[in-house]
């Protein structure tokens, strides 16, 4: 265990009573277990078990999750890159169960990078509705991005904005806000030593300042009748059920549900703090600011879809720099007013007249979808991951996914009996 301040140990002391301190105090001396959550947007704990090569052990915390051992190089695993799992601290799954999230409902992550609990949300959404992902840092809006298309998810719109900006510009309109705040991160000082050596009273004060900035953004998009969610991955009163106290107290149309700790000692994972809250209904005045998502006619893509895909055409739109989206089932009326890095999914490029797939689009839908795929296993798989070219059926021809254990891992093209590999050079496995 890292050595931790002394002005911690003595408010945990306070907090938790002795009998309790040292129970927390002999949990920190254990190694932390790694853990993953099955991707329920693409399969089953069960079916992602039994083709799993690795020991998997339940959490207790969800069905779908599980510990795995430290030897797994879980990032370089086909179940990894197929998207079938998230590496998550068990801990922080909850706070996403907290959240009454129903097919077709609107929905905000307003913290929302690296995406764990927005690709919780989406499986919970079954990928219906539309579920605003944002993220103030640009460079963690992208990795966000690439988590998303990684599991799936293509109901979400990811914004890069300050949370005040984006209520100012959407106002009302959410069924469920989620904020998982910025905290002292007290949770994780069990495998970040970077966050012991930040810690201060001074910063924790700092932290429930800036919460408090954020929460009163996350109130101005609350519709009527709706949920808000909270959490941080900290213990310190101040953060958690201080932050509510205040926000209730300055928002008495909202009312405290539930609120929940978990704590290394008492619980699977690092520890967690959750709460619940609702808003009246008939409190505010709701923005009507999401309507269904309309497509048009894209030349050369709808063919390409057409020759591709089984199912039918979706909802797509032609942005003027040649991009393709496919759109979520809803989308904002204006989008002028939005710092947009993705809406939908990215479908791919039309140039010159002819149409190019990106590998969004082959990881955004299951392999039942398409028309051909190529089910590569062993040594082919290996090669396909690092980006080589692998051995096909010479009468295949023309873009196909390749699968790992029956599920889409990038892009291929067939020509001449060669499965021509295109997968981008950033996800390549060597």
């Amino acid at each position: 265990m890292h050595k931790l301040p002394e002005a911690y140990l003595a408010r945990m002391r306070m907090q938790l009573g002795e009998e309790e301190y040292n129970a927390y105090l002999r949990a920190m001396e254990e190694q932390p277990k790694r853990a993953l959550r099955v991707n329920l947007l693409k399969t089953t704990a069960e079916a992602f078990c039994a083709n799993a090569d690795f020991l998997l052990t339940p959490t207790g915390i969800l069905p779908e999750s599980f510990f795995f051992e430290d030897e797994v190089a879980i990032g370089r695993h086909p179940l990894h890159t197929s998207g079938l799992c998230y590496v998550q601290e068990p801990a922080a799954q909850v706070p996403a169960t907290l959240a009454h999230v129903r097919a077709g409902m609107a929905v905000l992550d307003l913290c929302a990078a690296p995406g764990g609990k927005t690709t919780q949300l989406a499986a919970q959404m079954q990928n219906t509705g539309i579920l605003v992902a944002n993220e103030p840092v640009r460079s963690r809006a992208d990795t966000l991005v690439g988590n998303l298309e990684r599991l799936g998810v293509t109901n979400a719109l990811v914004t890069c904005m300050r949370p005040d900006a984006l209520a100012a510009a959407l106002g009302a309109c959410f069924d469920v806000v989620l904020v998982d705040a910025p905290c002292s991160g007290e949770g994780m000082f069990r495998k970040d030593e970077t966050a012991v050596r930040e810690w201060s009273e001074e910063h924790v004060l700092s932290c429930a300042a800036r919460q408090w900035q954020i929460l009163e953004s996350a109130a101005r998009l609350v519709k009527s009748g709706g949920q808000l969610v909270y959490s941080t991955c900290t213990f310190s009163r101040e953060e958690n059920e201080g932050a509510m106290e205040s926000f209730c107290a300055a928002h008495p149309d909202f009312t405290l549900l539930e609120s929940r700790r978990m704590y290394p000692h008492s619980s699977a994972g690092e520890g967690q703090f959750m709460a619940s809250l609702t808003r009246a209904e008939g409190s505010v005045k709701n923005a009507q600011t999401f309507t269904r998502s309309y497509g048009e006619q894209i030349p050369a893509f709808d063919p390409f879809w057409r020759e591709t895909f089984a199912i039918d055409l979706p909802e797509a739109m032609l942005l003027p720099d040649g991009r393709v989206l496919i759109l979520p089932q809803l989308r904002p009326k204006e989008l002028k007013n939005l710092h947009i890095v993705r809406m939908g999914v990215l479908a791919g490029e039309l140039k010159n007249g002819r149409f190019t797939p990106d590998h969004a689009l082959a990881m955004a839908y299951p392999a039942s979808a398409f028309r051909v795929t190529v089910n590569l296993s062993d040594d082919a798989l290996t090669q396909f991951l690092a980006g080589e070219t692998v051995a096909c059926d010479s009468a295949l021809s023309g873009w196909c996914p390749a699968l790992a254990a029956g599920h889409p891992v990038g892009w291929g093209k067939a020509v001449d009996g060669v499965l021509k590999n295109h997968i981008p050079k950033g996800l390549r496995i060597r």
